[in-house]
């Protein structure tokens, strides 16, 4: 049976037509510094309305590939826009959407990437983390047991436990020495403090004139918009920031 056979799909382009959406990759692909290209394709989701849940599977609900342009919750956000930068058309769209949503593009609930630092496993060749990089001795080294709540019960049943190293920028460490080396495109994640989880909240960070802002699917603001980054980390932990390698 064919692949496209074989995978449910669920389709909404929002406010896009085929065509229309194809021509958005046709300017991007154009676009030569992966930075500029994530900035392009991320500004055309401005406004579009916030909402958690869009994607359909579990450990008792077989997995649908979805894709939502309509509405989105902070990972389907970069989802989509990592997706985008890589690929020439809707079926290439599809395909690279599979690739970053999923490891090995396999479309199935145990293999979809549910938390921010899966995406340096399942696609070490597209996305890096820099954390420590951009935060040398101020980035904070962590050992986290994702998946695992306090009391050993799981956020997501149906998936493994990963133990994992990583770190995180605090937020007061955010200095103008450590936000200089933030390029626009940069992915970032709201680190949390919580046994088993990585981040709470995730965005792409655009440098513009006034400073750098974080452009994200808010679950407060109920749609996707810039917030200046200094004044959005206010009472928040830190950051895991994820840079993309210039497209394939």
């Amino acid at each position: 049976m064919a692949e496209a056979e074989e995978i449910r799909e669920k389709i909404d382009l929002g406010g896009w037509s085929h065509d229309g959406f194809n021509e958005v990759l046709s300017r991007a692909s154009e676009i030569t510094l992966i930075q500029d290209r994530l900035a392009f394709l991320s500004e055309r989701f401005l406004g579009v309305p916030y909402r958690a849940d869009t994607l359909t599977g579990g450990i008792d609900t077989p997995e649908i590939f979805v894709v939502n342009l309509s509405a989105m919750d902070c990972f389907t956000f970069i989802d989509y826009i990592a997706a985008m930068s890589i690929s020439a058309d809707f079926e290439d769209f599809k395909k690279n959407l599979r690739r970053v949503r999923y490891r090995q593009g396999q479309v199935a609930f145990p293999d979809r990437n549910h938390f921010f630092t899966d995406w340096i496993y399942s696609n070490p060749d597209l996305f890096r983390d820099i954390t420590k990089e951009i935060g040398a001795e101020a980035a904070v080294s962590v050992t986290k047991k994702l998946n695992t709540k306090e009391d050993g019960a799981l956020y997501v049943d149906g998936i493994g436990i990963n133990v994992r190293e990583l770190g995180y920028l605090p937020t007061e460490a955010l200095d103008e020495t450590v936000a200089s080396k933030i390029h626009t495109g940069d992915y970032a994640g709201v680190y949390s403090y919580k046994a088993g989880l990585d981040v709470s909240h995730v965005g792409i960070l655009v440098r513009k004139k006034d400073g750098v802002f974080i452009r994200h699917a808010s679950s407060v603001k109920k749609k996707v918009l810039d917030e200046p980054l200094t004044g959005y980390l206010d009472g928040k932990p830190g950051l895991v920031i994820l840079r993309q390698a210039v497209a394939l």
